[in-house]
């Protein structure tokens, strides 16, 4: 990944005091087992373990480019596995090795699609034949302090819906389509729309995918 693509510098000053929201689905955890391996790629300071720790999941890893967030979710976070990624996309574990991947907000903080397509490449990797992917992310947004932000970036970066913030992040907001694209080697379980308040306390549009990988990919 690029360094644009990363941003470790960002979130590790981020790391003490940022509040990331999007929810778990608890109907969609019904299906798996309370001991199945579950990975949080992007995990941040491990949140969304937290929350499955709660609901009884014992298997739990977490992994992260910014080492300000793991020492933040090692902190919350004791009885979870995290490690820091040092080549990104890519992850110190073995193919088929994990039961369920969480992939919460973080498509928006990789502009790029190669980037991207690389991601969910390396999720497909680790998952069993079966495994879940859940994904959490952010739509393109039609109120007018967001379309002038895109607007303000369109001539500086690939796609619309990229956007600069005040505090020195890039992040993206995506059309619909391009989810089912990128997940379009996984079949598909269900989508659901969700209204979550950003890091900066903004309400914004969401999108969450259920999906599976099939026994051929």
């Amino acid at each position: 990944m690029s360094d644009l693509d990363r941003q470790i510098p960002y979130w590790d000053a981020a790391a003490a005091t940022k509040t990331f929201t999007h929810p778990l689905h608890l109907p969609w955890l019904d299906g798996i087992d309370r001991h199945a391996a579950i990975l949080d790629y992007g995990c941040g300071y491990g949140r969304t373990l937290q929350e499955l720790e709660q609901q009884g999941f014992d298997h739990l890893t977490g992994i992260d480019t910014s080492p300000g967030m793991i020492e933040r979710a090692r902190l919350l976070q004791p009885t979870a596995r995290f490690a820091v990624l040092d080549t990104p996309p890519l992850s110190p574990y073995p193919d088929a090795v994990f039961d369920t991947a969480v992939l919460f907000a973080v498509l928006t903080c990789i502009p790029g699609e190669e980037a991207q397509r690389r991601l969910v490449d390396e999720l497909n990797r680790v998952l069993r034949p079966g495994g879940i992917l859940y994904v959490s992310d952010y739509v393109l947004q039609d109120d007018e302090r967001n379309r002038s932000r895109y607007d303000r970036c369109a001539g500086r970066y690939d796609h619309y819906g990229v956007f600069e913030t005040d505090d020195g992040a890039v992040f993206r907001h995506h059309p619909r389509s391009w989810f089912s694209s990128l997940l379009s080697g996984f079949e598909p379980l269900d989508t659901r729309d969700i209204t979550v308040n950003t890091m900066s306390g903004h309400p914004a549009r969401g999108i969450q995918l259920l999906v599976r990988k099939t026994a051929s990919s």
